[in-house]
């Protein structure tokens, strides 16, 4: 593989990574290399691979987005070599092709690494410290979903048997309530269910204690929570997924980033209305679609983003309301983008009628 290595020219090489091995294919112009090892996907080996190139300046490693694609992206990097990290799902070269091996998978990351490496659609991985801290984030969504599903589960299962669940917030103290409710026969299976919702409870409350601590990490919540409708989780979520705004020319491109931007399918004179992309993050735009229907609520304060949304409703049925949600989540990333850009000026509710461009 060595013998592709050039002072003139560059030196791409594809992994193709999977949880055991990584494939690997190496060209340089139109050389390509004859013996390509399969290695083991542990760091030791991939250093051990990487000897084989003189100068590390001069080869770029190509991989996929993937599970392993952070730290191994990272390892390379600190041996002084060039990565690019593709996004899997805009590379159907790969993924859509009739005839897909590792070795092959390998082979076009590192030709199309060579050709135009804006076709490999390249992805800036977030640093280790803030991909750990939107762990907590991730774990109490996680938390508060089984919490959810539990509740619904046991609503199911006692309509089944003709019984009905009392309507509460579901505390402990009405938990109780509950559990002394309940037919003799379904007690056996609901009590520990309702046990499992306190102890999803207790959790919760230890989750939102450590991102109340993060928020202060991250100085950058206070300047969005400014909005109301936007607390402590959806700001810490926001500034962690974003990590650094100037690197998004404008609000437009972030709320592409974030997948709030409608498809687009047009051609000649055809050019059709589509939902939203759903790219990127998901809890990330899922907190956002929750701020915003906050926002539209009955305890929604009067603003810019509420009579925003409200014009959109008003054309009447249900689909105008859903699509009012979303507009207000779009509308909300760019004045969160404005605010975080321009931090010295404040929240104006009616920027638009005072001249706030900034907000």
């Amino acid at each position: 593989m060595s013998k592709c290595s050039t002072k003139t020219q560059k030196v791409y090489v594809g992994f193709d990574v999977s949880e055991k091995k990584i494939a690997t294919f190496a060209i340089c112009g139109e050389k390509t290399s004859k013996d390509n090892p399969e290695i083991s996907n542990d760091p030791e080996a991939i250093k051990q691979f990487l000897k084989i190139f003189p100068d590390p300046k001069n080869v770029c490693v190509v991989m996929e987005t993937g599970t392993h694609s952070l730290w191994m992206s990272e390892l390379i990097r600190k041996q002084g070599f060039e990565v690019i990290v593709a996004h899997a799902r805009d590379l159907a070269l790969i993924y859509g092709t009739d005839k897909k091996n590792d070795q092959l998978d390998a082979e076009k990351l590192a030709r199309l690494a060579q050709a135009d490496r804006k076709l490999l659609h390249p992805v800036e991985h977030m640093t280790m410290e803030r991909r750990t801290d939107l762990m907590v984030v991730k774990s109490r969504d996680l938390v508060v979903r089984q919490r959810v599903q539990t509740i619904n589960a046991i609503r199911g299962f006692l309509r089944s048997c003709g019984c009905k669940m009392i309507e509460a917030e579901y505390t402990a103290d009405s938990i109780k309530k509950c559990c002394s409710a309940l037919p003799a026969e379904v007690k056996p299976a609901i009590i520990p269910l309702l046990q499992h919702i306190c102890y999803c409870d207790r959790i919760i409350k230890d989750y939102d204690r450590q991102i109340r601590k993060l928020c202060q990490k991250y100085h950058e919540t206070d300047i969005l929570r400014q909005i109301p409708g936007v607390g402590e989780l959806t700001a810490l979520a926001f500034v962690l997924i974003i990590g650094n705004p100037r690197r998004f020319k404008n609000a437009q491109r972030l709320c592409a980033y974030l997948g709030l931007v409608p498809k687009q399918d047009q051609s000649g004179d055809t050019d059709k209305q589509l939902g939203i992309t759903k790219q990127g993050n998901k809890l990330g735009r899922r907190l956002l679609i929750q701020a915003s229907h906050y926002i539209m609520g009955p305890f929604g304060k009067d603003c810019k983003l509420r009579s925003f949304g409200l014009r959109i409703q008003s054309r009447g049925g249900n689909t105008a309301k859903m699509k009012s949600f979303v507009a207000v989540a779009r509308k909300l990333v760019t004045v969160m983008f404005a605010l975080w850009m321009n931090p010295d000026v404040p929240y104006d509710p009616n920027f638009k009628k005072h001249g706030k461009a900034a907000a």
